[in-house]
Formats: C-alpha cells, structure tokens, sequence
C-alpha cells in the first residue's frame, strides 16, 4: 500500500491488520488534526504529563496517515490500534509528538 516511512520528513510507520501505514505529519494533516483534537501543544504537553488519552492518539493518527485505503475505516483503525496496545503505538507517536515540535 504505502511506501516505507521517511524519517527526513518526520514520518512514522504503523503496521495495522498487515498494512504498513505512513504517518505523515503534514500541515494540513496537523491542521486537520488540531481542528478535531484541539491545541496540538496542549496535545504534546498531556502526552508529557501522561495524559494523553488513546481517541486523542487515534484521532492525530488518523489525520496523519498518508494514504489510506478507503476500506479503512476509522473504527476499524481504532480497533486494530486496541490490538497493538500502548506498546505498539508508542514509537509512531514518539516521532509524530518530536516532529511536531520540531518542525522540519
């Protein structure tokens, strides 16, 4: 489906139901991204203090993911990030949060 993750961009990968998913922080993926979630810094700051919540996590991945299938839906996403658990989406959502602050 997508090709492999470019870390000179600031993407991360996530393997979801055997698809490896692009995440791609873009600006108008972020802008989706804060439009739905709020303050991308009040995000990074509740990620520090252990406070972010996992539809918080879904939701940037969702706006984030390069090229989604149209046959992945947003619950089936959120189902198979509940299979990967706090250990698999950890990674991917280190690098998003560093990108983030970081900018290019």
């Amino acid at each position: 489906m997508s090709d492999r993750a470019n870390s000179l961009r600031g993407e991360a990968e996530l393997m979801i139901n055997g698809q490896r998913l692009v995440l791609r922080p873009s600006f108008a993926a972020l802008v989706a991204a804060e439009e739905e979630l709020g303050s991308l810094f009040d995000l990074v700051e509740r990620a520090a203090n252990g406070r972010l919540m996992l539809a918080e996590i879904a939701g940037l991945f969702w706006h984030v993911i390069k090229d989604r299938s149209e046959d992945l839906t947003r619950e089936h996403f959120g189902e198979a990030m509940l299979l990967l658990g706090l250990t698999g989406v950890t990674p991917p959502l280190k690098i998003l949060l560093k990108q983030i602050l970081q900018g290019r």
